[in-house]
């Protein structure tokens, strides 16, 4: 008997199942229940996250290596935005000088490096999907590599503030091309039982390798403290590792089977499967065929074929969940707190620079190591919705401290939800990194993707010129209090966290397909039963 699908019934039909109790489909029915919507079982359903790691070592490997060559980009970030002190490099980019006549930067300009980064980004965000889609995620890779390569090569001939400014571009647009691929593309090689933990390594690697930066930048200043060019050099060899990073990968399987190339997809499988025993690389193809085909007949019989279904239905909504977490970060005080970050450890009397980073980035790096843990026992949207809140009540918080009388113990009580939401910040950055690889549908990852990283971009470059004007003392003069302007526009996103933001953990892709398309509550992901849960169960009962 032909099995009725989600599309084709008006959402008040569909019924919500959310107890295995409720209509249990026993074997072969359960089974071809769940190939209806799109799934299959693979066999490897009840492997722990530890017996998975250990049974797809090479998958898990290549997942963990895509992750690692964040470590890359964050050495970058880092370097770049440390060497702003450099007084070698303050004397050959001024254009102004003191009261004392020493070399400065104009403020102007630093705005200006400051905000083409962002802007890079948004621009490879948005023109990226459109190579991605059509010529895979490997091509996708050396773009990625080219520009940030061509952002090094004008790092290191740059000796005018707009050659700077040119390299400052490159580098946005590398850093863009790198957000939308590498979690999209952890997110379709990993294993479903350890993908939260993986993607959540994207943003762990990131931060040791800004922590890297600068300590490279604090030791080399040891031996001369206006030598700007040696620690550009340095970037060398770290994208020199990225480029191998990037030849080693295979391919994305999904994507080769989303375009037709099924050999393409067994050769990438053959890889990431190397030494699995009695692992069937026809049927895992067939597998992420019928997710394929499954996700094209809903988008043909809803009549969304095109990319731009993206801002349509479902997929806008899939698309609202991608970017939430991590555009929050911009309406809870990220440039606030990215500006005044040192402010709050120099009031405890912590006023060495390399001091203060070291201090920051191990909080970090703790909270992050934290959500690797418990991406995938805790869950993604916990870690989420958790992070956003403590951002926003920290921004509060801060505002208050900051009308009261200045005592020591408020200096510390500062200090304590700063560094509260600087581990937010972790997590809603490990876990917002990670939405946009897997929240999207298969067929349209990269274009939401895009789309999701480019509104961020776009929110960050307004709070970028919003921030300086608040804290300026000769403008609003608002300074700290700005945290009451953090708390108000981001209460909506803090609580709205709590509604829009799915449980993705252990899901697979065409899982995630089943409640979206079944129209189940973003916050209800965690506690509804799939079509493959039934029939694992189902098979369990019968075995």
């Amino acid at each position: 008997m032909q099995q009725s699908r989600p599309e084709d019934k008006s959402p008040n039909e569909i019924n919500h199942v959310e107890t295995r109790g409720d209509d249990v489909i026993q074997g072969k029915e359960a089974v071809a229940d769940a190939a209806s919507k799109g799934q299959a079982l693979t066999g490897y359903e009840t492997l722990t996250g530890k017996e998975t790691a250990m049974k797809f070592k090479w998958c898990t490997f290549f997942a963990f290596l895509a992750a690692f060559a964040a470590g890359a980009d964050g050495y970058q970030i880092g370097l770049n935005a440390g060497i702003l002190a450099n007084p070698g490099f303050v004397a050959q980019f001024a254009t102004k000088t003191t009261a004392k006549g020493k070399p400065a930067l104009d403020s102007n300009i630093i705005a200006a490096w400051g905000t083409i980064l962002p802007v890079g980004q948004i621009i490879a965000q948005l023109f990226l999907p459109f190579i991605a889609a059509p010529y895979g995620r490997k091509v996708s890779f050396y773009i990625c590599w080219l520009i940030l390569t061509a952002s090094i090569v004008g790092e290191s001939f740059a000796r005018r503030w707009e050659h700077w400014l040119v390299a400052k571009m490159l580098a946005g647009m590398g850093l863009g091309c790198l957000q939308v691929t590498l979690p999209a593309y952890i997110s379709e090689i990993s294993p479903n039982r350890i993908r939260g933990s993986v993607l959540m390594t994207y943003n762990m690697w990131w931060t040791i390798g800004t922590f890297f930066a600068y300590l490279a930048m604090e030791v080399l200043s040891k031996k001369d403290k206006n030598d700007w060019l040696t620690p550009v050099y340095t970037q060398w060899g770290h994208i020199g590792l990225m480029g191998i990073i990037f030849l080693v990968l295979p391919e994305s399987p999904a994507w080769a089977v989303t375009r037709g190339k099924l050999d393409t997809a067994k050769k990438a499988l053959t890889r990431l499967y190397k030494n699995v025993e009695d692992f069937n690389i026809d049927q895992q193809v067939e597998v992420l065929v019928l997710l394929t085909e499954h996700e094209a007949e809903v988008a043909k019989i809803q009549k969304r074929e095109k990319w731009y279904a993206i801002f349509r239905g479902t997929d806008r909504l899939r698309t609202i969940c991608a970017l939430w977490t991590i555009t929050s970060q911009q309406f809870t005080g990220l440039v606030l707190f990215s500006t005044f970050g040192a402010y709050f450890f120099q009031q405890a009397g912590v006023g060495d620079p390399f001091q203060i980073k070291v201090i920051v980035l191990g909080i970090k790096l703790v909270a992050a190591v934290f959500v690797v843990y418990y991406a995938d026992t805790v869950g993604r949207r916990w870690i989420s919705c958790g992070g956003t809140t403590s951002m926003w009540a920290a921004s509060l918080i801060v505002g208050i401290l900051c009308v009261v009388p200045r005592t020591k113990a408020v200096n510390y009580i500062t200090i304590l939800f700063a560094v509260i939401w600087n581990i937010g910040l972790t997590m809603t950055g490990a876990t917002g990194w990670g939405f946009i690889g897997e929240v999207s549908s298969q067929r349209l990852r990269p274009y939401t993707s895009g789309a999701a990283g480019a509104v961020n971009g776009i929110v960050n470059v307004v709070m970028n010129q919003l921030v300086p004007h608040m804290v300026n003392a000769n403008e609003w003069n608002w300074g700290l209090k700005a945290g009451f302007f953090y708390a108000g526009i981001g209460l909506p996103f803090a609580i709205g966290c709590w509604f829009i933001v799915p449980e993705t953990a252990q899901r697979s892709a065409a899982e995630l397909d089943e409640l979206f398309e079944r129209k189940i509550a973003p916050r209800r992901f965690g506690k509804t039963e799939t079509a493959t849960q039934r029939a694992v169960a189902a098979n369990n009962m019968t075995n």
